[in-house]
């Protein structure tokens, strides 16, 4: 993985930026995990398909995944200009994916106006 075609942003609000936050407060091992998500999305956007990332029905976001003992998940949605927007992370426990997460995501997403 060597070809950046797409840039990530981060939510920002009041010059907080939760996700990073999120990311920083991992656990080394699944950092690197993250970290190298992050890298691969990069390179591949919408197009790094599953188990990568995932189109969430019914809106306009995508999720990315990580897999693992402790596996990750971030919310994000496209933005013109190649841009990837990450709107909220969590680590998942549970198969489905809690509303409440997603939920979160779409609030913030509400706030950027998109």
């Amino acid at each position: 993985m060597n070809k950046k075609i797409w840039t990530i942003d981060y939510y920002e609000n009041l010059s907080r930026r939760p996700v990073e936050d999120f990311t920083n407060n991992l656990n080394e091992k699944t950092q690197a995990k993250v970290y190298y998500l992050m890298e691969y999305l990069t390179e591949f956007g919408t197009t790094a398909g599953y188990p990568h990332t995932k189109k969430i029905s019914g809106t306009k976001m995508w999720e990315a995944r990580t897999s693992g003992k402790h596996p990750v998940r971030f919310f994000y949605v496209t933005k013109k200009g190649r841009r990837l927007v990450m709107l909220h992370g969590f680590i998942k426990k549970t198969q489905k994916t809690p509303r409440k997460e997603i939920k979160i995501a779409l609030k913030r997403l509400e706030e950027i106006n998109y």
